[in-house]
C-alpha cells in the first residue's frame, strides 16, 4: 500500500472513530436526560403520595376552609350566619327548654372528647327528658380543643359546625344530632389514636340520617353542612368555650355553680346526676 492510501486509511479510520465516539457521548447524553426525566417523574410521584396522605389525614372530606374563615372572622364588624334557635346578641347561646326555668344547667363538651361522650350515653336521655318535663333547661357550650393538639384535624370545628346546622332545624334535631354524634356507633375517638371522624363531611350527614327529627327537614341540614354555613358560628362557639370557666370536659354548672364529678374517677350516671340536681337546685 502507497504512503498516500495509508494515510488516507488512517484519516479514514480518524473519522469513523470519531463518528463512533459523538453518537456514543449522543447516547449517553439521552441516556443521562432520560435517567433524570425518570427521576424527576418519581419525585413528583412521591409527592404526589405524600400529598394525598396528608389530605387524607384528619378531615380530608372536610368541605371547609377553616383558614379562611378564621381569616375573615378577624375583619372588623365581620358577620357570620347563626342557626335559627340559637340566641343572644352573638347568637351564641343554645338554650334548650323553658328560658322562665327556676334552673338551669350549663355542659361544656368538646365533639370528640370520650369522657364526653360517656356522659352523654349514661346521662343525656335524661337530660333529654329534665328538659321536656320543665324541671330545668339547658344551656350548651362546645370548644374545639382536640383541633389545636396533638390529636390534630378539623374534626371538632366541623361537628360543632353540624351541630349548628341541626340547631338550625330544631331544638329538638340539637340534641338529637348530639346524641347520636357521641353514640357508640359513631363516636371512635375513645381509641388511643383518636381517629378524626368528625372531619369527613359524609360522616356527619351520614350520623344525621339517623336522627328521627332531621327526617322531615334533612335537606336543610345536608346543605348547611356541605355549604359551610355555620363554620363561622363554630370558631366564634369555641371561643366562648375558651374564655368559661371550664378547664376540662364535660363541665356541668347548675345556676353558676360546678357539679363536681362523681368520686372516684367514676363515670356519670343518672342517679348521681339527679342526685346533684335536688341537692343545689334553687
Amino acid at each position: 500500500m502507497s504512503k498516500r492510501n495509508t494515510q488516507e486509511a488512517k484519516r479514514a479510520a480518524r473519522e469513523r472513530l470519531q463518528a463512533e465516539r459523538k453518537k456514543q457521548a449522543k447516547s449517553e447524553k439521552i441516556r443521562r436526560q432520560l435517567v433524570v426525566a425518570v427521576s424527576a417523574i418519581g419525585v413528583l410521584v412521591l409527592l404526589g403520595l405524600v400529598v394525598v396522605t396528608i389530605a387524607n389525614m384528619g378531615g380530608s372530606d372536610d368541605s371547609t376552609d377553616w383558614d379562611q374563615v378564621a381569616t375573615q372572622l378577624e375583619e372588623e364588624d365581620a358577620d357570620y350566619a347563626t342557626p335559627a334557635h340559637a340566641s343572644g346578641e352573638d347568637g351564641l347561646t343554645v338554650l334548650l327548654g323553658d328560658e322562665g326555668a327556676a334552673n338551669t344547667f350549663t355542659f361544656y363538651e368538646e365533639p370528640r372528647c370520650p369522657a364526653c361522650a360517656s356522659f352523654e350515653r349514661n346521662v343525656g336521655e335524661t337530660v333529654k327528658e329534665g328538659i321536656e318535663n320543665g324541671d330545668f333547661n339547658a344551656e350548651f357550650v362546645f370548644g374545639a380543643f382536640f383541633d389545636e393538639g396533638q390529636t390534630g384535624g378539623t374534626g371538632s370545628k366541623n361537628a360543632v359546625s353540624a351541630l349548628g346546622a341541626a340547631l338550625n332545624v330544631s331544638p329538638e334535631a340539637f340534641l338529637g344530632y348530639a346524641q347520636a354524634l357521641y353514640s357508640e356507633e359513631f363516636h371512635t375517638s375513645g381509641s388511643g389514636n383518636r381517629p378524626d371522624d368528625f372531619g369527613s363531611d359524609d360522616r356527619l350527614l351520614e350520623i344525621g340520617r339517623t336522627v328521627a327529627a332531621l327526617e322531615d327537614d334533612f335537606a336543610t341540614f345536608e346543605d348547611a353542612v356541605n355549604d359551610s354555613t355555620f363554620a363561622a358560628w363554630a370558631i366564634r362557639m369555641d371561643e366562648k368555650f375558651s374564655s368559661s370557666p371550664a378547664d376540662s370536659t364535660p363541665t356541668i354548672m347548675l345556676n353558676d355553680e360546678v357539679i363536681p364529678a362523681p368520686p372516684g374517677d367514676a363515670p356519670w350516671n343518672p342517679e348521681y346526676f339527679l342526685a346533684q340536681f335536688e341537692e343545689n337546685k334553687q
